[in-house]
């Protein structure tokens, strides 16, 4: 189901008009209408008003094999009962403004979302807290980060799998083993080269 499918059901679904959803959205109730028609998208802090208002998570809104009722695994019978639990292999913070396709969060365990005010370009920054049982995903993302070749800025997301951190860049896979300094510093020295300033690498471990 597409976000505008979401919108127009959960706005129904609370028994809202789309002048309603306006007014909570500080929007025109034109901007609903686009919403809805799949015409635009609501910026960043817009959805997160709307997963405020419909009490949803961002997952069931920015993911479109989700759908807005619940499916409840049973692990009792069937095929199920054989199936186990797939391990969380990567976990991280991605910035949702930092890639070219956001199919990529198709294989994202979304557990927490924030809106960062940094005061640069973008002012405001979706920071997705997540898991990824991918085994490919660094690759993966790899092949959508944005890089701004003009202005040599280059986004970067940092994860990590077990005791291997990851920093990814479009096209480049760097990591190090935890606690080895040697291999740390030479990944914050590529780093630099990609224009990446010392207090951006200040990542957790």
């Amino acid at each position: 189901m597409k976000l505008s499918e979401k919108i127009i059901e959960l706005r129904k679904a609370n028994g809202m008009t789309q002048e309603e959803l306006a007014s909570i959205c500080n929007v025109s109730r034109q901007s609903i209408s686009k919403w809805e028609a799949d015409i635009a998208l609501p910026e960043t802090e817009k959805l997160l008003m709307l997963g405020e208002t419909f009490q949803v998570s961002m997952d069931i809104l920015l993911k479109d094999e989700l759908t807005l009722s619940e499916v409840k695994e049973v692990h009792l019978c069937g095929n199920n009962a054989i199936q186990k639990k797939k391990r969380e292999l990567y976990d991280g913070i991605l910035i949702k403004e930092s890639i070219a396709d956001d199919s990529i969060i198709d294989y994202l365990n979304i557990h927490k979302v924030e809106l960062w005010n940094t005061g640069g370009k973008p002012k405001y920054w979706t920071a997705l807290f997540f898991t990824s049982d991918r085994r490919d995903f660094p690759e993966l993302i790899s092949k959508v980060m944005l890089s701004e070749t003009d202005t040599n800025r280059n986004w970067f997301v940092d994860f990590k799998a077990g005791n291997v951190k990851y920093i990814v860049f479009k096209d480049r896979i760097l990591k190090y083993q935890i606690g080895n300094r040697t291999e740390k510093e030479y990944v914050c020295n590529e780093c630099r080269k990609s224009g990446i300033l010392n207090e951006q690498m200040n990542w957790p471990e």
